[in-house]
């Protein structure tokens, strides 16, 4: 199938390493035009280089921290800039840190918020003008599905997360009828390095390592396995583009059965 994405102009944050990186790589890899934001320069520039050796395309570096309020307009301006124009948007930010309620103050609670919720909100109105423009404007916001299943330990993203899908929704609703499309993939636990990161905490609480604590989640799945960033990415890939065009206001689980619901 022709997913029509070639020459589409695509931002896409957090995206020097994880989820972020691998639906960029899915992206240029269909002739998509390519912004990469997150804010470790050399991490980005690396993941850049990587993508135009496998791809060829164009692709381009913005080193910024979405959680300044003032810096998401910024990337979106620079977006443009690099790219002519905005067709796709991909807001992703690596999530807040694990823990139980009582251990977070306040300003814990805001810096989560900041990353997990504003991040996606500022992103999308400094891209809306531009979106406005495009034929083709496609909206990803990247959460968890830790928003219809919460996850033991991780009280900060359970929360914040789960505003941020009831955003997409509202703006699906809200934005359709100017033909921009928005929908949220719902990962479940995909080898990623934010993952590793998660299970060495586990295994420090349980004393165990993180071998044991991959296997022990695994088993949640109906492959007992985790996911790929790969198979994370060719959802995303395809949700983007315009061979989804009638498709909006969805909350895409890609979790290899680990959400045991029915709805």
């Amino acid at each position: 199938m022709d997913l029509n994405l070639r020459g589409k102009c695509a931002l896409v944050t957090g995206a020097s390493r994880g989820l972020g990186y691998a639906v960029a790589l899915g992206l240029a890899k269909e002739g998509a035009r390519i912004a990469l934001n997150s804010r470790d320069p050399e991490k980005l520039s690396a993941a850049a280089r990587t993508i135009v050796e496998q791809t060829n395309v164009d692709v381009h570096s913005l080193a910024m921290d979405v959680t300044d309020p003032a810096t998401p307009e910024r990337i979106i301006a620079a977006a443009v800039e690099v790219l002519g124009g905005l067709d796709l948007l991909v807001t992703n930010a690596g999530g807040p840190p694990p823990g139980r309620f009582e251990i977070f103050d306040d300003a814990t609670w805001q810096k989560a918020i900041d990353l997990s919720l504003m991040s996606h909100v500022r992103l999308i109105r400094a891209a809306l003008p531009h979106l406005r423009r495009s034929p083709a404007a496609s909206v990803l916001t990247i959460t968890s599905y830790s928003v219809k299943q919460p996850i033991p330990n991780l009280v900060l993203s359970n929360s914040v997360r789960a505003a941020t899908v009831g955003l997409t929704k509202s703006l699906a609703l809200e934005l359709g009828p100017e033909g921009i499309r928005f929908n949220s993939i719902l990962p479940a636990w995909t080898e990623t390095e934010r993952v590793v990161e998660l299970m060495a905490a586990r295994a420090k609480t349980n004393g165990t390592t993180v071998e044991e604590e991959i296997t022990k989640q695994s088993q949640d799945s109906a492959f007992k396995r985790m996911g790929s960033p790969e198979e994370f990415a060719n959802a995303a890939v395809f949700l983007l583009s315009p061979a989804a065009s009638y498709i909006t206001g969805v909350m895409l689980t890609v979790d290899g059965g680990m959400y045991k619901g029915t709805l």
